[in-house]
């Protein structure tokens, strides 16, 4: 019986929980929906409603600098030109009618 009540009480403690959790993200979801309404980004809003404690958004961040980024491509490549180009191409198909059945 001991036992029993024990399990009561842990399965009221994580309906609670779960409860707590949902609201939190319909919160989320109604802020989210607002900001798109207003045509604002919603990343941004997620994020300014994820900030744990409004002294760490105060305190200052070192801001590391970009690594130098290589191309991707050459600087010759231009798919439309067809030069520069790897191995594919493009190519007009065949004049006529289909060969059909």
């Amino acid at each position: 019986m001991k036992m029993q009540e024990q399990l009561n009480v842990q399965a009221e403690k994580f309906k609670e929980k779960q409860k707590m959790l949902e609201e939190e993200k319909r919160k989320q979801k109604i802020a989210m929906w607002e900001s798109m309404q207003e045509g604002k980004s919603y990343k941004a809003t997620l994020q300014h409603n994820q900030e744990p404690t409004p002294e760490a958004s105060t305190s200052t961040t070192v801001v590391k600098p970009k690594p130098n980024k290589k191309p991707l491509r050459g600087e010759g490549y231009n798919p439309l030109s067809g030069e520069g180009g790897g191995t594919c191409s493009w190519r007009p198909g065949r004049k006529g009618p289909s060969s059909g059945g």
